[in-house]
């Protein structure tokens, strides 16, 4: 079955996606999914990693759940790799996995899932020794996660690079590596990219400020698929897309403005 939505190449507000944690209760999972998308999300991310929760099964009851309750597509976030095969296997449609990374391990496990169920895939800029320090540490990793999907036979479209965002209370210049890498990746292999936007303010005041003026240079440097809280980010994502020119007479920009007005 083709993907309900396709990931768009420049507006970045198309492609929010949900952070969704919840484990136990999948009628309150389904009513913050709602919300979320109400609030104008595009993607749900699923994960339900909780202590003392059956990952396998509980992932696979809420992609089931949610299947039945919302039509925008969905990502499923589990780090093992019996609990994504499980997901996909009741899943409706080109599912995001979330994620795959450089380790040896991870590559092994989950690209195999990624071809098998032509799903898409979020990959983190992740190698068995950390995060790389340096942009061409990380552009490696990338290039690893690609020459091992290519190898599968899975098509770099189907891959959203995550360049990782570190906190800048534990080091002030780790934004600069974060940005430069979007931008290098973006000219180098012109994929989509996501990122954890919250992630740089960790330990900071006034974390929404923060947040904010990272993602709109993001946004700016290549992230086209962001990871936020719709409804907070939202309205940075349109302003931001305003701004850069990819808004015609402002009418995203417009409409999202009365739709928090409720106009």
């Amino acid at each position: 079955e083709p993907p309900k939505k396709r990931l768009g190449q420049h507006k970045a507000e198309r492609v929010g996606i949900l952070l969704l944690e919840q484990a136990g209760d999948l009628e309150m999972v389904c009513r913050e999914a709602l919300s979320q998308i109400k609030d104008g999300a595009d993607i749900l991310d699923v994960n339900v990693g909780a202590q003392g929760v059956d990952e396998v099964a509980m992932l696979t009851d809420a992609v089931q759940m949610l299947v039945e309750t919302v039509e925008v597509p969905l990502c499923i976030d589990s780090n093992l790799a019996t609990a994504l095969e499980g997901a996909l296997k009741v899943y409706n449609g080109k599912a995001l996995i979330n994620s795959v990374n450089g380790e040896e391990r991870s590559l092994k496990e989950i690209l195999p899932l990624v071809k098998e169920f032509k799903a898409a895939v979020i990959g983190l800029l992740v190698e068995d020794s950390g995060i790389p320090e340096t942009v061409d540490g990380r552009l490696k990793v990338a290039e690893r996660i690609f020459n091992q999907a290519a190898a599968l036979g899975v098509p770099m479209e189907d891959i959203i690079i995550d360049p990782l965002a570190m906190t800048l209370g534990a080091d002030t210049k780790s934004g600069l590596v974060t940005l430069e890498t979007i931008r290098r990746i973006k000219a180098d292999f012109g994929v989509n990219m996501t990122i954890g936007a919250s992630n740089i303010s960790f330990g900071l005041p006034d974390r929404h400020l923060l947040n904010g003026v990272f993602l709109a240079l993001t946004i700016k440097a290549g992230v086209n698929c962001p990871i936020v809280d719709a409804a907070k980010a939202r309205p940075i994502a349109v302003a931001t897309d305003l701004a850069l020119g990819r808004d015609d007479y402002a009418m995203r920009y417009t409409t999202v403005y009365k739709e928090r007005q409720n106009l």
